[in-house]
């Protein structure tokens, strides 16, 4: 498989080594959902446009639930600030997703989302949270965007979901060849007995193998529980190892985890992390205690204007832009694809969401101003995602996206370094 390219920020887009990577088989019929075509298939409510949440204000992953609603709430304000759609200011409902520990909350926020009348939710951030209500959204024809969804078994999932990041295709190869760029070929993993875990420890291992490298331990049978709260036996059995590069796939667990592993003589520059668990750790951990670790985030990194306007709409500062600028994506596209479709209903809506993306071409347009505009005019648009993913593909994935490189300074804080791109075709 070929490597991935870092690519310096601001390089241009055209520069960067495109991949292309095989995401999984699709049951979805793009004639019957409308996704291969930049027409409406057929025009519903025009009522008030009302979009609901589910994403994770408590639980193991609320460190990313700031930047995703900063994400939304600024993509709404932006829109109403235009003029609304079809005429009336979208309305925003909030709900907690919460984690896997507290499974019975998301399937409670979004049945009450479908009960109020939203045409489209936005999220969950974790892939298992959202298999645990996604077929009740479906069911009821409201359109799912999650802004963070990354396990390969949501690809083509149903014709009413989409997501702006990409599957773990992306962030797994990405990842994979940054750790043997750096010259490591024995790789342990310690990864939670979870579909986004194991499906992202699935990309990783290929990768490496077929480079002619080992996974040392983390393979299948390898996993730990995501309940457990005590990490001893599993990097003891990881350090035994002896691997000269270790990847930690988990969540909140992370916080317990690291601590063991620097007691183990574990050297931080051979840590790397992912999306779940790049996070801030200057308040849990000694001054330098992962400083040189690495991790990876899908998505490109935004630019500060955005990231004050993303504070600005959240009131307060954020620890983290993780996933905000999808989020603003995935609002984007649903408002225009209501303006495209000319009504608010979810189906309607469902038909127009590839056309916005730039799935059929169309005028490259920013903002929801821009873009509206355009659309009114009877033209189609491809609007440009802040987060920089492509149009939608066949299975309702982004058909290209970056992953964000971060490196750990002397504080513990993750910061940016450097991006790759890869293009993510459905098979």
């Amino acid at each position: 498989m070929a490597r991935w390219n870092t690519i310096a920020r601001g390089a241009a887009f055209a520069a960067a080594a495109s991949l292309a990577l095989a995401a999984c088989s699709t049951e979805s019929d793009p004639e019957s959902s409308g996704s291969a075509s930049g027409e409406p298939e057929s025009t519903g409510s025009t009522e008030a446009l009302k979009i609901g949440t589910v994403l994770p204000l408590t639980g193991s992953l609320a460190f990313l639930g700031p930047p995703e609603v900063a994400g939304v709430d600024l993509a709404i304000q932006e829109i109403n600030e235009a003029g609304g759609v079809l005429g009336a200011d979208v309305e925003v409902e909030h709900g907690d997703s919460s984690d896997t520990q507290q499974a019975q909350i998301a399937p409670q926020t979004a049945s009450g989302l479908i009960s109020d009348g939203v045409s489209a939710i936005i999220g969950a951030a974790s892939s298992a949270v959202t298999l645990n209500f996604i077929d009740d959204v479906v069911a009821a024809e409201v359109v799912q965007v999650s802004p963070a969804n990354t396990a390969t078994s949501l690809s083509g999932y149903s014709d009413f979901f989409f997501r702006t990041a990409p599957p773990d295709s992306v962030q797994g190869n990405a990842l994979a060849n940054l750790i043997l760029d750096d010259g490591h070929t024995n790789v342990g993993i310690l990864v939670f007995n979870e579909d986004y875990g194991t499906g992202l420890r699935d990309v990783i291992k290929s990768t490496v193998e077929e480079a002619g490298g080992t996974i040392t331990y983390g393979n299948p049978g390898e996993e730990f529980d995501p309940a457990a709260t005590n990490f001893s036996a599993e990097v003891e059995a990881v350090m035994a190892t002896d691997p000269d590069a270790l990847v930690v796939i988990a969540f909140d667990q992370t916080k317990q985890i690291l601590p063991e592993l620097l007691a183990a003589g574990m050297d931080p520059a051979t840590l790397y992390m992912t999306d779940g668990n790049t996070a801030d750790y200057s308040a849990d951990l000694d001054p330098g205690a992962i400083e040189g670790a690495q991790g990876t985030i899908p998505g490109a990194q935004a630019s500060d204007e955005f990231a004050t306007r993303l504070e600005e709409a959240y009131g307060e500062a954020l620890d983290s832009l993780a996933y905000g600028p999808e989020s603003y994506d995935a609002t984007m596209l649903v408002a225009l694809a209501a303006v495209h479709a000319g009504a608010t209903d979810g189906p309607s809506i469902q038909s127009s969401m590839a056309a916005v993306s730039g799935a059929t071409g169309g005028t490259e347009c920013t903002g929801f101003a821009e873009c509206a505009e355009l659309l009114e005019a009877g033209e189609e648009i491809n609007y440009q995602a802040v987060s920089g993913v492509g149009p939608f593909n066949e299975a309702n994935d982004p058909s290209a996206a970056y992953v964000g490189v971060y490196k750990y300074d002397e504080n513990n804080v993750q910061n940016w370094v450097s991006e790759v791109f890869g293009e993510v075709p459905a098979s």
